[in-house]
């Protein structure tokens, strides 16, 4: 059975699997064996300056030449980035009070500083994107002008946004996107708004409910993503009215991925229940494995700093735990449908695997009684 949709016509791709560009995860080898398999890599663009994204893209080309994209990390407190002069004295305290808890019991030296800034990086990585003309733009968290748009579709380039919520998806339908990724609550990784909701309860809709409502919603092609790993999820969504799928987690265990290798073996250990939503890493609601971080920033009641800066005030403590391949004190982006995930195959295999236990289904469910 064929599982071709309009993505695949429309990007120049045989399956309607899509590849999350994962900061920290999707490198020029990931997203290559994916796009040569059939489906679509995406380059995650987050911290990369503007000469990493055109070496990143051209990497990706000298390996295939297969249609990719290229994500950018964009939401508002990033344009620009917070200063962190303008942070509170009573919450650099707080955070670095917490933050000294942890060193103390790591060994590293404790501090009252300011944070270091988070460089401006997108304006100079999206004229980089336009003059490189991936076949892709995505956009992560982040509402994009019709002018960004624009100057995308005058250049070929698709451009791809995820969001949360329905009123989201009609925002930006109306900035002229082509294609919708609708985010349900199970996704790992940042709640993709462009805002940071008071809670994250308002933007984890769960994705069995909040497809369809998009799909109705808009005239644009949807996406879907959030706790799918496998082709039953890939079926199930495209019954929903999605044309796709983009899968995150399935793709960190893999060997192409560039997470440490004591992260895709937490992964491959861990069970749906092992996941939470936090604003402790990086200032903004995401999910990732509960660990001893997590779980005691948010027990401590300590505020967070800005969109980047926090992830940047707690960089020594992620570095050491690198270093030490220490879980318990690293962040690791992860979705619920980490669950599903027991083995670390190449990327290829996933996408090969998807699509014939895709079509398995639908053979099966062909042959239910009518």
């Amino acid at each position: 059975m064929t599982l071709r949709t309009t993505l695949c016509d429309r990007l120049g791709i045989d399956v309607p699997i899509v590849q999350s560009g994962m900061g920290g995860v999707a490198g020029p080898d990931l997203v290559a064996e994916v796009s040569k398999a059939g489906a679509l890599g995406i380059i995650a663009g987050l911290n990369l300056t503007a000469d990493q994204v055109r070496d990143a893209i051209r990497t990706v080309r000298s390996k295939t030449d297969r249609p990719f994209g290229v994500n950018l990390f964009m939401p508002n407190e990033l344009r620009p980035p917070a200063d962190p002069a303008t942070i509170p004295d009573a919450t650099i305290m707080a955070v670095q009070a917490t933050l000294n808890t942890f060193r103390g019991r790591l060994g590293l030296a404790s501090t009252t500083a300011r944070p270091p800034g988070v460089p401006d990086l997108i304006p100079a990585a999206f004229e980089v994107i336009l003059e490189e003309r991936p076949r892709v733009f995505s956009i992560g968290l982040g509402n994009p002008e019709p002018e960004m748009v624009q100057r995308c579709h005058e250049r070929g380039i698709q451009v791809m946004a995820m969001v949360t919520t329905v009123d989201d998806a009609r925002t930006v339908e109306r900035a002229g996107v082509d294609i919708i990724v609708a985010q349900g609550g199970e996704a790992g990784g940042h709640r993709s708004t462009w805002s940071k909701p008071a809670s994250a309860e308002s933007v984890s809709i769960g994705t069995l409910t909040l497809v369809p409502q998009i799909v109705d919603a808009v005239r644009v092609p949807v996406i879907a993503a959030g706790g799918i790993a496998d082709g039953r999820g890939l079926v199930a969504v495209l019954a929903l009215g999605a044309v796709g799928a983009l899968l995150g987690t399935r793709f960190v265990a893999t060997r192409e991925a560039t997470a440490p290798e004591f992260q895709k073996k937490a992964l491959l250990e861990a069970e749906a229940e092992a996941t939470m939503v936090t604003d402790a890493i990086t200032g903004l609601w995401a999910r990732y494995i509960r660990n001893t971080y997590t779980t005691e920033y948010d027990a401590s009641g300590a505020p967070v700093f800005p969109a980047l800066v926090q992830s940047r005030a707690a960089q020594d403590i992620f570095g050491h735990a690198a270093k030490q391949a220490a879980p318990e004190w690293f962040p690791m982006p992860t979705g619920q449908s980490v669950g599903l995930v027991h083995d670390l195959p190449g990327a290829a295999e996933i996408v090969e695997r998807i699509v014939r236990e895709a079509r398995a289904v639908l053979e099966a469910l062909a042959r239910l009684p009518r």
